[in-house]
């Protein structure tokens, strides 16, 4: 078994997945399914950013850009998930997928804006129980 043989994709934008995609690209003879998961952050009690049926027709226009990009190479599976904590909801759904191994591309940001936001690429490379790959970005 490989290590990217089962891969979970976290996407954000439909930038942020086209860039994912080009980076994983070289990769894809490795892959034998990506699991991309875009995660709606839902903030726990207090008013969202945006009308949740905004947000599910949102997820659906990023995971098609996965999708197009990348499924005539590779199997794709498509998973809106939803929680407070978008690096907590990332790892319950890789573990729910029986991931192999989590590949990303890092975002852009400031040390104030990854202070404030908990740095969720840290986060996720530390907290996670199976191997993390950062793919290298354009």
């Amino acid at each position: 078994m490989t290590l990217l043989q089962r891969v979970v994709v976290p996407v954000a934008t439909e930038d942020d997945a086209a860039e994912t995609c080009a980076a994983l690209s070289p990769y894809l003879d490795e892959i034998e399914q990506v699991i991309a998961v875009h995660v709606i952050e839902k903030a726990g009690g207090g008013i969202d950013k945006a009308p949740l049926a905004k947000r599910q027709e949102d997820a659906q226009t990023i995971l098609d850009v996965v999708e197009d990009t990348l499924g005539d190479d590779v199997s794709v599976e498509r998973d809106t998930a939803y929680g407070t904590d978008v690096v907590e909801t990332l790892l319950a759904e890789a573990n729910g997928h029986d991931a192999t191994a989590i590949a990303f591309v890092a975002r852009d940001g400031s040390r104030l804006v990854r202070l404030l936001s908990g740095d969720t690429s840290i986060r996720l490379v530390t907290e996670a129980t199976l191997p993390v790959v950062a793919l290298p970005s354009e």
